[in-house]
């Protein structure tokens, strides 16, 4: 279960890191902030599953889980979000 836990955190952790990447690199082209955004959100699911390997290998694949888990889970509630956003606009005009 802890192992899970860490995935989920870092997986959410990791969907935030990697929309702000995408919303500085569209938005306004590759600055060094959004460079480090991109370097950090690349390393960031590769340093907690090291560190968990090395630390409880058990936990490794319920961390995994959990990332892929919280990755797939905030996409989808975000395109909930914006296609809501979308219906609201569409009733008001």
């Amino acid at each position: 279960m802890a192992g899970f836990l860490i995935g989920v955190v870092t997986g959410g952790a990791h969907f935030w890191l990697l929309s702000r990447f995408t919303r500085a690199v569209t938005g306004g082209g590759l600055t060094g902030g959004a460079a480090l955004l991109g370097v950090a959100q690349f390393l960031l699911p590769l340093a907690v599953l090291l560190a968990v390997a090395f630390v409880r290998r058990e936990m490794l694949l319920t961390a995994g889980a959990g990332m892929a888990a919280a990755l797939i889970g905030c996409a989808l509630a975000r395109f909930a979000v914006a296609r809501a956003r979308k219906r609201g606009e569409k009733k008001d005009a």
